[in-house]
């Protein structure tokens, strides 16, 4: 059976998924601990590849390597760069782009990568079963909406950065290590998928609002997961019985 990929960068959103998870064995592996179990009857694996996109990209290009994927998903807290985000708000990406990739001296848009193109697009299909997910959560306690995730090797904290960056790529929140991932399943043409919570908003200060955040963000991307993982398992089953 075929297995969903979860990496996260730190140990607050791993905590949080492996929280979720049953029938659980470790795997150790180039140094790095990958998670086996279940969430909601749905095979997983999770791992924790640190901060910054050449951790993340290792990591998932080892996570391809041993475990038999369906699809990779990518979880975690983000800066918001949306104004109308807040605290603990959830971002579903439609797609990714990094924002620090620059060779616009080559007459090309920022952001664009060769052999990628400007953005790495996450799995329509995926993202159409979110959006059914969404939709049936009631009276949701905070935003759930689709949006654009931004990457950079860099804990945004410039108010004009981020300002930069919403206006160059229409972000709606900032990380260091999702278009990272997206870009190594694009590679090896495994469907992904990013949810994202607010855990500060890039003002010069915020390093200790994410601090403060970081477990409240990582804790709503792991219900959504669930919830997610829930749908997913009981179609399954209906499916199964025709």
């Amino acid at each position: 059976m075929k297995q969903i990929g979860i990496v996260v960068a730190m140990e607050e959103e791993f905590e949080e998924i492996e929280n979720k998870m049953k029938n659980i064995e470790t795997k150790q592996i180039k140094d790095l601990t990958f998670v086996v179990g279940k969430i909601e009857g749905k095979e997983c694996v999770l791992v924790k590849s640190g901060v910054g996109k050449v951790n993340a990209a290792r990591t998932t290009q080892i996570m391809i390597d041993y475990f038999k994927l369906d699809c990779i998903f990518n979880l975690g807290a983000a800066g918001a760069i949306h104004n109308q985000l807040e605290i603990g708000d959830i971002v579903i990406g439609k797609y990714v782009v990094q924002h620090d990739f620059d060779i616009t001296a080559f007459g090309h848009k920022k952001g664009y990568i060769t052999g990628i193109g400007n953005h790495v697009k996450c799995n329509e299909e995926l993202v159409q079963k979110f959006e059914e997910v969404i939709q049936n959560i009631p009276e949701k306690e905070y935003q759930i909406n689709l949006g654009i995730v931004a990457t950079g090797d860099i804990f945004c904290t410039d108010v004009a950065m981020k300002d930069k960056i919403r206006e160059n790529f229409k972000a709606d929140v900032v990380d260091m290590e999702c278009a990272a991932i997206a870009q190594v399943a694009y590679l090896n043409h495994l469907p992904f998928i990013v949810i994202r919570s607010v855990s500060d908003v890039p003002n010069g200060k915020n390093a200790s609002t994410f601090d403060e955040n970081l477990k409240l963000a990582s804790k709503r991307c792991a219900v959504i997961l669930e919830k997610f993982l829930y749908v997913e398992f009981c179609t399954e089953k209906k499916q199964s019985k025709k």
